[in-house]
């Protein structure tokens, strides 16, 4: 949540971000809301100090053995007053913080100004996609035939967008996320958490993705949702905390299987598995003062761009422009694979700093060592997000005998061996 501050004092200021993100959002009528809202505030907050006035006027005629039958009717009637203001500011405080729960975040004034993914902006890596020597099959096709993936019988199971992995293919799945998170806590720094993947909504609404996404979710008759991230449980492992500045920054990391409906997907990606309802994904979340943030965010961009260096896959990341970038975040850089057999960049990290739009949202403060408790800046990403790191390992380690050369630095994890065939 932004500060709310910026209603009364600085509007220009989040009518310009709704501009730069191409965001439709009746802003006056919230400002409108929020100036009943306050003035409804200052009306019991008067009341309240005009009835205290009685009340001491009432407590000091009596002491004296005067008549005070007029003052106690008279604090009486301010008594049923504020209770009728209170009802009034609570429907009004109710509708503003439904509508204020739509304001998006303030994009970062480095983040480029634009409407779509034509106006993101290459930062390093791999400029032009790399050619293959000889047809690549596409991860499906080669996945099939060496029965790596068998994606017919998990649409018997749970219908279409949904993954199988089988044999060799399942164990790949798995080094992927063994060495993920490995190397995340042994040479990152990141504390491993294993959390619950039903979250509340009050977490969903924390991260930001309630209620603007609720439609992408899958909600449980429990009135809890699956997570669609790892993001959601570890922003929320300190929601309605105050944290000590000596312990910042906190770094955290957590494997999670992911769901989401993709409903506004249809049509697109049908082949494959680049675009499903349930995805494995190692998350990386951070927690930092203002102060520590971006340096943060920097770092974590690195940790997640050396799980991809450390495969040796083509990459390239690209900062995100205003209107491409997700509702909470403040800056985000997406890191983009070439997987040969589709021919095409495949994100498998996004990488966003929020400031303190969530932590506004969730609560989650920090006490400095000198001065007053403020909001932290949370940011997190993907390190990194499978199934397209699946995808690019089976097109871009393709072999012209239809075998999969097996990275280095997941030998290990797989019998050292050379390849999946």
């Amino acid at each position: 949540m932004i500060d709310l501050k910026l209603l009364k004092d600085q509007p220009d200021v989040i009518r310009q971000a709704l501009q730069r993100r191409g965001y439709d959002l009746d802003l006056d009528r919230i400002i409108q809301f929020d100036g009943k809202r306050r003035k409804g505030i200052t009306e019991i907050e008067q009341l309240k100090q005009e009835r205290n006035i009685l009340s001491a006027k009432v407590a000091e005629l009596r002491r004296q053995k005067k008549d005070t039958t007029q003052f106690v009717q008279k604090a009486k009637d301010i008594g049923r007053l504020i209770k009728t203001k209170e009802q009034d500011y609570r429907k009004i405080a109710e509708t503003f913080d439904e509508l204020a729960a739509w304001i998006p975040n303030i994009p970062h004034s480095s983040v480029p100004t634009g409407t779509g993914s034509e106006s993101n902006v290459y930062v390093r890596g791999m400029k032009d996609a790399p050619h293959a020597e000889f047809e690549v099959l596409p991860h499906w096709e080669i996945g099939a035939a060496l029965d790596l993936l068998d994606l017919r019988r998990a649409a018997k199971i749970s219908g279409s967008r949904f993954i199988l992995f089988k044999g060799k293919g399942a164990a790949l799945e798995r080094a992927l996320i063994n060495f993920f998170v490995d190397l995340h806590t042994r040479k990152h720094g990141y504390t491993e958490i294993a959390p619950p993947v039903l979250n509340s909504p009050d977490c969903l609404f924390g991260t930001g993705q309630l209620p603007k996404l609720e439609s992408d979710m899958y909600r449980c008759a429990e009135d809890l949702y699956l997570c669609p991230t790892a993001e959601v449980p570890l922003t929320n492992l300190h929601r309605d905390e105050i944290i000590p500045e000596k312990e910042l920054p906190l770094r955290y990391v957590a494997y999670t299987p992911c769901f989401r409906k993709e409903s506004g997907s249809y049509g697109k990606d049908v082949r494959g598995i680049k675009r499903v309802h349930q995805f494995d994904k190692v998350e990386l979340v951070k927690y930092a003062t203002p102060e520590q943030g971006y340096d943060e965010f920097e770092k974590l961009l690195c940790d997640a761009e050396t799980a991809v260096k450390l495969l040796g896959l083509p990459y390239r990341i690209m900062l995100l422009c205003s209107g491409d970038m997700t509702f909470a975040s403040a800056k985000t850089y997406d890191i983009e694979v070439f997987s040969q057999g589709v021919k095409e960049w495949l994100e498998v990290s996004s990488v966003s700093i929020y400031e303190q739009f969530q932590a506004r949202r969730a609560q989650i403060r920090y006490r400095p060592a000198q001065g007053q408790v403020d909001y932290v800046f949370t940011m997190n990403g993907s390190g990194l997000a499978l199934p397209r790191i699946f995808i690019a390992l089976l097109e871009n380690y393709q072999t012209p005998d239809g075998k999969i050369r097996i990275p280095d630095v997941l030998k290990p994890y797989l019998d050292n061996k050379e390849f999946l065939a």
